[in-house]
């Protein structure tokens, strides 16, 4: 059912109305337009602290995420992850990966791994779950297709579905030279957006 749908938007960006939250603004007007709700959370405004390595939140089995020692705002986020049902995972390509406040995100998501000490890797809590679906969004200043090819933006985000519980069933991503400080989003690209965002619901 439509109305039942929740997208959670995970957005990675460091700039205020960059291509990223241009692409995301419109991706969110397309899934209310169609009835369902959209949830985004902006990384950047986000009060989550690094992960300590302590690996206490992967002690515990089950499929439930595990518990963090820390008392900040992951534990609302990882509920919200729960909630949801799709997501669009977003992050710009700085110096060849995802932006240091969505590569701090991804290592807070060390809850959805059970890992105790005597095994020697992790086990993912998700992979025999019910799979949700996700939309990976990402820009870069090479043309999109390069930039998917050179860089690991792309493999961090589809890593982030996978560990949360989602199938990839969409790609948005952009590049091309920035010419001014704040470039607006081409009307090709505002299509995609659209048509991909309706994907989730």
């Amino acid at each position: 059912m439509i109305n039942a749908a929740n997208i959670l938007v995970i957005n990675g960006s460091y700039r205020d109305d960059g291509i990223t939250d241009q692409t995301i603004e419109i991706m969110v007007q397309s899934i209310m337009e169609s009835g369902a709700r959209a949830d985004v959370v902006y990384l950047r405004d986000y009060p989550i602290g690094f992960c300590l390595n302590c690996r206490e939140c992967t002690q515990t089995s089950g499929v439930l995420p595990g518990k963090c020692v820390q008392q900040d705002g992951m534990e609302d986020l990882i509920s919200r992850i729960e909630q949801a049902s799709a997501y669009i995972i977003a992050s710009p390509t700085n110096f060849g990966s995802v932006t240091a406040i969505f590569k701090r995100f991804m290592e807070r998501l060390v809850v959805y791994a059970y890992w105790p000490w005597d095994n020697n890797f992790p086990e993912y809590r998700k992979d025999n779950s019910l799979r949700k679906k996700a939309v990976l969004v990402s820009s870069c200043a090479a043309p999109g297709f390069l930039g998917r090819w050179l860089y690991g933006t792309h493999k961090q985000l589809k890593m982030t579905a996978r560990i949360i519980g989602a199938d990839v069933v969409g790609t948005l991503f952009t590049g091309r030279i920035a010419k001014d400080s704040y470039t607006s989003l081409p009307e090709s690209v505002q299509k995609k957006a659209k048509t991909l965002a309706i994907k989730l619901i």
